[in-house]
């Protein structure tokens, strides 16, 4: 298939999701359960659905994507999904299907972090449906970003916009903060990259009132870890995609000193977008510190997002204006030796 085919149909299914939602698919799930199911769920698989969907994230935001990507797959369809087929009340389906839509989003997450983006997607619409199903909209919206993110990476404008509206959208039925910053961001983003400098501008201020308004102690909500941190790290990235560079190495040293991210395969993207907006600024010497540091963070992480950063990097560094400058050739060949394992 031709790359503009594929990116048409990959676009395609990924709005496709938008006409999953079916709200009366827990009463019929619970009514045909009833007849001869066997397997009884209550309140207790519901938690320990969360529980792995917590323990698995955190070491997926440690580690890469592809650490443990094989886990969550495995515990979602032998354990997991038998609980779908059961019995349960219908207060305990919807609890039950929005722990799922958690895990399965974290599934979309790590295939794609992976380099997956096919199964990511399967995963993201799945999340989204069981989300939908369940009456959480706050799930429901997350599942979307993820489509809007992996539809921004490949260059899918249109429909990155598109669902990224469908996010704030739903934004606008929470009263959680960090939600309402989380999409609000990805809109801007999204608005960006498609030249649109007015809305991009409009949803990046949005999203910074939002985030400046949420308590300093996350909550429960699954955009609980949309921290301050992270908000300056994508809104830096933005303000570099809309040229405004100084800005940007300001949000990026925010997201870095002041708020400090904690986990490695994080601090290790930022720390790869500040050397290259450094390097775009003519700040050599900055560009080559944060990038020292960067690699010290991704050797070993299983992301292909740190993995194509190692990349963008060497690349950099053999332009013709870097050639034969200090430092230059001893992070190229640190480079060279960083093992990120993206699949």
């Amino acid at each position: 298939m031709q790359r503009r085919q594929f990116l048409a149909a990959s676009s395609a299914a990924a709005l496709s999701a938008l006409a999953l939602p079916d709200p009366d698919s827990i009463t019929r799930r619970t009514a045909a359960a009833e007849s001869g199911a066997t397997v009884n769920v209550g309140s207790g698989e519901v938690a320990a659905v969360r529980h792995m969907a917590k323990t698995l994230g955190d070491a997926a935001a440690e580690l890469g994507g592809g650490h443990a990507r094989h886990l969550a797959v495995r515990y979602l369809t032998e354990d997991v999904r038998p609980w779908l087929e059961g019995t349960y009340t219908q207060a305990t389906g919807r609890a039950l299907f929005a722990a799922v839509a958690q895990l399965a989003h974290l599934a979309g997450w790590m295939a794609q972090d992976e380099g997956n983006q096919g199964l990511a997607q399967e995963y993201y619409k799945e999340s989204y449906g069981l989300a939908a199903d369940a009456g959480d909209a706050e799930l429901a919206a997350t599942a979307l970003r993820g489509l809007a993110v992996q539809a921004i990476d490949l260059g899918y404008r249109a429909a990155a916009v598109r669902l990224s509206e469908e996010c704030v959208g739903y934004a606008r039925h929470l009263d959680e903060p960090r939600a309402i910053a989380y999409y609000n961001a990805t809109l801007a983003n999204a608005a960006a990259a498609d030249g649109d400098r007015r809305t991009a501008t409009k949803s990046l201020a949005a999203s910074q009132t939002a985030i400046e308004r949420a308590p300093k102690t996350p909550g429960e909500s699954w955009a609980a870890h949309y921290s301050p941190g992270r908000w300056a790290h994508e809104s830096g990235m933005i303000l570099a995609g809309l040229g405004d560079l100084g800005a940007a190495e300001e949000h990026l040293h925010h997201a870095l000193d002041i708020h400090g991210l904690d986990r490695r395969r994080t601090r290790a993207i930022v720390l790869a977008d500040l050397g290259q907006v450094r390097l775009r600024r003519d700040d050599i010497d900055g560009a080559f510190v944060a990038w020292d540091e960067f690699l010290d963070c991704a050797n070993g992480l299983h992301s292909m997002k740190v993995h194509d950063a190692v990349h963008d990097m060497r690349a950099r560094l053999d332009l013709k204006r870097l050639r034969g400058v200090a430092g230059a050739e001893e992070l190229r060949e640190r480079a060279a030796t960083v093992h990120t394992r993206p699949a």
